[in-house]
């Protein structure tokens, strides 16, 4: 084991900040797994740094000497991941004009990163099964087995058992992976660290664009403790960043600190959980984002609805809601909107008051398009993040080859 100061020597190899005591037993059980050939699970959400993680645990093995090679799941086209983690034999599929050599040939004595596991589809999972448990592989296209003495750290931000359940992940495969799961902390449960990280940050960036360093008011270190921080140490940093740049003071205040947070991000939507019936859809990445198009659209509208039918069901107590203007007609504000009180204060017309008394009400069917929501959300994420598909997939929830092929189909100009 490594003494107190190489412990600490080795934090700062890595860029690793914080003193908090989930982060310490990380860290203590991949150097004690470092050594061994056991295969790790590193399970954590997006942003947290799983893949320092895997390089640390190879820079203390015995195959430290040999390649390292972190291999993004989510981001390699179904139809090509064979090819790229095995290898393809010449002419097997279309556009193979000559032989090529897998990950798992060309890495051999080393360590491959599998990140995203979770997004392996199911026929590439049976695969690496094979390779975990025999070493064997067979290039696609070909039938001669060849061997291979890689070692596999797999990371992953799901609930792998949720996917098994769903039939989506192959449960022996899922036992395999995880002889030693790592658990990295998500940064809310962190939050003795967070101010020592935007520190690091704000220095970091001040001697890059060659400025003073961002400092915060107490109120703003209390704003930014408490955010939820859904994108982890990736969300952090970049708002230290933004900060650095955009802010008009060194010195920011709790307001001037709100103004740069996204404002979604303060309420975590609940996670859809798919079914294990027969009869059970199969809600993946690309669904949550509608799912949450669809129940802020909702909350709107059933806000309007219970406005409305209260004025119907007695309309002596319009005048509390709406104003006199010109025609006698009667306005409302749209209780769901979120802007300034001076917006609200602007009225939506919803009929005129002639005395008559209303007898018959006809709900009105909703109509909610979807798919223009969910393009118009994606426009704003790429605008916001200047393009950066990784950032704007990470900020809609989705994979980044999830973003790539809505862009396609919207035809989204970036």
């Amino acid at each position: 084991m490594l003494t107190d100061q190489e412990f600490q020597s080795l934090k700062n190899r890595y860029g690793i900040i914080g003193h908090d005591a989930s982060l310490q037993y990380a860290l203590t059980v991949a150097l004690q797994v470092a050594n061994t050939d056991l295969t790790v699970l590193i399970q954590g959400e997006s942003g947290v740094g799983k893949e320092v993680f895997s390089q640390i645990i190879h820079s203390q093995s015995s195959r430290k000497h040999n390649p390292f090679i972190a291999i993004n799941c989510g981001a390699i086209p179904e139809g090509t991941i064979d090819s790229e983690l095995f290898g393809h034999e010449k002419g097997s599929f279309t556009s193979a004009t000559e032989s090529r050599k897998g990950y798992f040939e060309t890495v051999n004595g080393g360590t491959i990163f599998l990140d995203e596991i979770g997004e392996m589809p199911l026929g590439t999972q049976a695969r690496l099964l094979r390779v975990l448990e025999t070493g064997e592989y067979i290039r696609v296209g070909s039938s001669k087995v060849q061997k291979t003495n890689v070692r596999v750290i797999a990371a992953t931000n799901k609930d792998l058992m949720v996917l098994v359940n769903a039939g989506r992940f192959r449960e022996d495969l899922y036992y395999r992976l995880s002889t030693v799961p790592i658990r990295v902390a998500p940064l809310r449960e962190r939050k003795d660290d967070i101010p020592l990280l935007f520190r690091k940050f704000c220095v970091d960036f001040a001697d890059k664009y060659k400025t003073t360093a961002i400092q915060l008011t107490d109120d703003a270190k209390e704003v930014l403790v408490n955010y939820h921080w859904h994108g982890n140490i990736r969300e952090l940093k970049n708002i230290a960043e933004q900060l650095s740049v955009l802010a008009p003071k060194k010195i920011v205040n709790a307001e001037e600190l709100r103004y740069f947070l996204p404002v979604h991000s303060q309420e975590k939507m609940p996670m859809l959980m798919p079914s294990t019936g027969n009869n059970h859809s199969d809600f993946n990445s690309e669904r949550d984002i509608l799912y949450k198009l669809f129940f802020d659209m909702k909350k709107d509208v059933n806000e309007l609805k219970k406005m409305f039918f209260e004025i119907v069901k007695n309309p002596g107590i319009a005048h509390t809601f709406t104003e006199e203007v010109e025609n006698n007609e009667q306005y409302i504000p749209f209780a769901g909107d979120h802007a300034s009180q001076s917006t609200l204060s602007k009225p939506i017309i919803i009929g005129k008051s002639d005395g008559q008394k209303i007898d018959t009400v006809h709900p009105v069917e909703e109509v909610l398009n979807l798919a223009d929501k969910e393009k118009e959300y994606i426009m704003r994420a790429l605008k916001k993040h200047r393009g950066r598909r990784r950032d704007a997939a990470l900020e809609l929830g989705i994979s980044e080859r999830t973003l790539y092929r809505k862009i396609k189909e919207y035809d989204i100009e970036e």
